[in-house]
């Protein structure tokens, strides 16, 4: 009997490594196109396996070799060893079709809707297999028996519109998407997450957009109550990003759900992240203005300020009248959480405003001094509040106090994205002060960065060193350029112009020309000079066309004509050609992103 086992074993195992060699000379031959000698291989596999990914293989070599007819024979083997896999009996009548034999193909799909079992998976697979079979027709037909006997125990919303999409009809499909929220309103990330698939946002004028905004509007008055109906307007709007029109429903939804602010935080978040300042400020004065009982009051007043912050540091469209609203709203704020840890990212943005923007140096220093006295500030909002003011020092030419404060920094935070960034100033202080090789030693270090933002820096200056340093002799020109920079830095543009315009004057030729106009079109960019900006600006693209900062320039004049002369049709050529003309450039997905969202609003 032992023996026996042994035996038995030993032939099923043979039999196991007969069968898994087999099927991988079939697999070989199938994988090279030589079907005719994978048959063999895989009818002998299939004797003892019906596995699908056998099957299929198989199928198809016997049709190829054999004809259709032993595929059909083939086919109906393999339904008698699956009588429930309804895929195979949707396949069988596909392949009737095939032959001709419309009359057997329609008998199996008669009875496979009139024999389906009404339970909701039994109808979604049968749908399914239809629609592999591209026979939506037949998918619809299966759905609408399925909706008549389920009622709203399993409506089915999601396999309707899928059919709809497969036979274009874009209202039903819409539709049914929007009324799934009338069975549950907690569908509605679903129903976001799935809409992108069928409908193009970047156009707010297409019909697909239209068509959704419209059969919104039609279910909101129809079922006010249905909040999601609204919800799923804000985010339409969206992201065709018409923020006003979301400000506008967002408030209106706020006050009929009695949220108390909360519609608009999340619509206003949304808007400042797509730099939609306007929009964002007034969704968070909203807020503000329900009042300290509002749950979301602190919020609104933080990313109030926040975005008046980058609507002036990013877009640098601003007067003195809204940048002395901005430093009274910081200061208000200030004034109402008192000096304790909670104040350090509003201290830090008042700080540079007045240091980079109002020009009030002496007030930021006080800010900052008295942010740093806080009993308990430690780690990074110490490292931030030090990091601050020695940009300060550096305006007011204390220029070594401040290296100080960057080295106490980057050893606290030497492995940290601060501790490099505070290395990279420090490593700009040796430049402005014409020690090049120190700086040069720290930039080297700082091109392995892991922020990349830092060690694109680090390089754009290690380079300005390198191609200009040995260019004269006694590095004149060099330390001249340098004190220039510090000059920008500390506000004092005119002093900062005439050393600039004497490199140009003196040493025309001298590789710094192309970074002086860089330097004075930037400066220029910060006093909301345009016209003079554009003029140093396009020097660059005629006379050092050539040259490294070719695509910098390029890039700058199509920021500059789309957001402060509103130009959009130049804006376009500029980005245009610096994806044409400098594929490599790092501001080339930068540009191809601003090219084509003009590109949707010019042709909308």
């Amino acid at each position: 009997m032992k023996y026996t086992l042994i035996l038995f074993s030993l032939l099923f195992c043979l039999n196991l490594y007969g069968q898994e060699n087999d099927y991988k000379l079939a697999e070989f031959y199938y994988n090279k196109g030589e079907l005719e000698k994978a048959l063999p291989y895989l009818q002998k596999v299939y004797q003892e396996d019906h596995r699908s990914f056998i099957f299929d293989k198989l199928l198809i070599c016997t049709q190829e070799i054999e004809g259709q007819k032993a595929g059909i024979k083939l086919l109906k083997e393999q339904i008698d060893f699956y009588p429930n896999d309804i895929n195979y009996s949707v396949q069988l009548g596909k392949l009737y079709e095939e032959t001709g034999d419309q009359k057997s193909a329609d008998k199996i799909y008669n009875d496979l809707i009139e024999n389906n079992p009404q339970r909701s998976t039994n109808i979604i697979n049968l749908a399914t297999a239809f629609r592999g079979m591209n026979k939506p027709l037949l998918a619809l037909e299966v759905l609408e028996q399925g909706r008549k006997n389920l009622g709203n125990t399993y409506p089915l919303h999601f396999q309707f519109a899928q059919v709809y999409s497969d036979l274009d009809r874009k209202e039903d499909m819409v539709n049914e998407y929007i009324t799934l929220l009338d069975y549950n309103e907690r569908m509605l990330n679903t129903v976001t997450n799935v809409l992108p698939r069928y409908i193009d946002f970047e156009n707010p004028k297409s019909e697909d957009v239209l068509l959704l905004k419209r059969l919104l509007l039609e279910n909101i008055q129809r079922s006010p109550n249905t909040t999601s109906y609204t919800d799923l307007l804000i985010w339409t709007f969206i992201q065709t990003k018409e923020f006003n029109a979301a400000y506008i429903q967002a408030k209106a939804l706020d006050k009929r759900t009695r949220s108390e602010g909360e519609k608009l935080i999340e619509m206003g978040t949304i808007a400042l992240n797509n730099k939609a300042y306007t929009e964002a400020r007034k969704a968070f004065a909203y807020v503000m203005e329900l009042g300290p009982n509002s749950p979301y009051y602190y919020q609104s007043e933080y990313y109030y300020l926040q975005t008046s912050f980058l609507e002036i540091t990013e877009n640098k469209i601003y007067d003195k009248a809204q940048l002395a609203q901005t430093i009274e709203a910081y200061q208000a704020s200030i004034e109402r959480i008192g000096y304790n840890n909670e104040v350090v990212p509003i201290a830090l943005g008042l700080a540079h405003i007045q240091t980079y923007y109002s020009q009030e140096i002496t007030a930021a220093k006080t800010l900052l001094e008295r942010v740093l006295q806080i009993e308990g500030l430690y780690g990074k909002d110490l490292a931030e509040t030090k990091m601050a003011l020695a940009d300060v020092l550096v305006i007011q030419n204390d220029i070594w106090e401040a290296s100080l404060l960057y080295m106490q920094v980057e050893s606290q935070f030497k492995f940290e994205t601060i501790g490099a960034e505070a290395k990279f100033k420090n490593a700009q202080v040796f430049y402005y002060a014409g020690d090049f090789e120190w700086a040069q030693s720290q930039l080297k270090v700082l091109k392995q960065s892991t922020s990349k933002l830092i060690a694109n820096d680090a390089l754009e200056l290690s380079l300005l060193i390198t191609d200009n340093l040995g260019l004269d002799s006694n590095y004149n020109a060099m330390r001249q350029f340098a004190n220039a920079d510090l000059l920008l830095e500390q506000h004092k543009y005119e002093e900062a112009f005439a050393k600039y315009d004497s490199i140009l004057k003196f040493l025309p030729f001298h590789g710094l020309a192309d970074e002086v106009l860089l330097r004075k079109a930037q400066a220029y960019e910060e006093l909301q000079e345009w016209d003079k900006a554009i003029e140093a600006l396009e020097l660059i693209t005629t006379k050092y066309a050539s040259d490294i900062l070719m695509d910098n320039a390029l890039m700058e004049l199509g920021i500059i004509y789309e957001v402060h002369k509103g130009d959009k049709t130049k804006a376009m050529e500029y980005y245009l050609r610096l994806m044409k003309e400098h594929r490599g450039s790092l501001f080339v997905t930068e540009a191809r992103k601003r090219y084509r969202n003009l590109q949707a609003e010019t042709t909308s």
